[in-house]
């Protein structure tokens, strides 16, 4: 069983009284992280999912169903889950009932498809009784099994602890990148079937989950859209180009975009324009969450760095000690680098995706030096590398840092 680091954030004492809501892509596992949760803390029994038409028709018999199952738990504090549950009428009204009235003598925990935008739909009906915590899909260090890392607070201590880490085992990145982070296809390891799944998942995504919110006319664009993107991984996305493949207005191919981040199908990062000179301001970069779907290895492997800083840095954020961002810089004469991680809205960490080492350009020095004098880190597909230059900078075999 691979553990997730974020059982370790979400299900803190810290958070008290508080629903805690895990939101996520589709099959990245929040079921599997909630039931495990569930029997540990001698809750198994009150998982209510609310697919299962015989929890919807508990439900209409009697509002109030799983108290009547946790009722006999008497002296203690039971945890009771509702998956799914934002597929029922009115179900921000029925958890702030069941909260109102059961607060102290449940906690409540909430997971559900990505269709759960609650930073954006929530409302006020919910205010102050819930946290949100996100999960993604696996990281190599959950994996490997890798302990979880509390909130770092200088970059370069957290750099530093990793040089003397010793490197992945041998093919666990490579059958990472070929399978993708998804729990169900990267433990099958089978080519055929990690196929047939990303083609099953999209087709669940677009004409399932989206269908309720999208007119069908527009269902045909986004799965245009969808197959467009892998080869635009990388780079800062053109909308104007989608535009003219798409044949569509620059408002809806926005609009389309917005709702794949919102249904965690990508993920995008924007520029970070502050102490810059001539930096650009709006074009974004998108990213797959199942990164498996870009076929350049090297965009591959950009898109798996994204998602494991992405990832480190929803959960360190998420366990309240700091915020953290992730951004990329960029100026008008072109100068890239991939990554920059954001503390606080003060500039972190500096790093650069390269499948092999070499020296890290002037450019990125110079923008590290712009921020403020952050480190700078090339990460490397390439093994074994473990380089402290005399000017502060890091070369970092990728699968010792993540």
């Amino acid at each position: 069983m691979i553990s997730r680091h974020l059982a370790s954030v979400a299900f803190a004492l810290a958070f008290g009284r508080q629903m805690r809501f895990i939101v996520g892509p589709r099959q990245a596992g929040k079921t599997f992280l909630a039931r495990a949760f569930l029997k540990e803390h001698d809750s198994g029994p009150f998982y209510y999912n609310w697919d299962q038409e015989v929890v919807r028709q508990r439900y209409r018999k009697d509002p109030y169903f799983y108290w009547s199952d946790a009722f006999a738990r008497r002296g203690r504090r039971p945890w009771v889950c509702f998956d799914e549950i934002h597929k029922a009428r009115k179900w921000k009204d029925i958890l702030k009932d069941g909260f109102d009235r059961f607060e102290g003598r449940l906690r409540f925990l909430v997971t559900g498809s990505a269709s759960m935008d609650l930073r954006r739909r929530t409302g006020d009906s919910l205010a102050g009784r819930f946290f949100s915590f996100r999960l993604n899909p696996l990281t190599l260090g959950e994996i490997l099994g890798r302990p979880a890392e509390s909130t770092p607070v200088r970059a370069r201590t957290w750099l530093e602890k990793r040089i003397s880490r010793g490197p992945a085992r041998g093919g666990t990145l490579q059958a990472l990148l070929e399978y993708g982070p998804f729990p169900e296809p990267f433990l099958k390891h089978s080519a055929p079937f990690r196929n047939r799944w990303a083609d099953d998942y999209l087709d669940r995504l677009i004409r399932g989950d989206m269908r309720d919110l999208t007119p069908l006319s527009d269902l045909h664009t986004i799965s245009d859209l969808v197959h467009l993107l892998p080869g635009r991984i990388a780079s800062p996305l053109s909308v104007n180009s989608l535009v003219e493949d798409l044949r569509a207005g620059y408002a809806t191919v926005r609009r389309h975009l917005e709702l794949l981040g919102d249904f965690f199908l990508v993920f995008s990062i924007p520029t970070h324009s502050r102490s810059i000179a001539r930096s650009i301001r709006k074009e974004r970069k998108y990213y797959f969450y199942d990164f498996a779907r870009v076929p350049d290895p090297g965009a591959r492997f950009e898109n798996w760095v994204a998602l494991e800083l992405k990832a480190r840095c929803d959960l360190w954020s998420d366990g309240g000690s700091a915020r953290f961002d992730l951004r990329y810089v960029r100026t008008r004469d072109g100068k890239e680098t991939d990554f920059l991680v954001v503390r606080d809205e003060k500039p972190w960490l500096l790093a650069e995706c390269k499948t092999s080492d070499g020296p890290i350009a002037f450019h990125h020095k110079a923008h590290a030096f712009s921020l403020g004098g952050i480190p700078v880190v090339r990460l490397c597909l390439e093994p074994g590398v473990r380089v402290v230059s005399p000017d502060g900078t890091y070369r970092l075999s990728a699968d010792s840092v993540f």
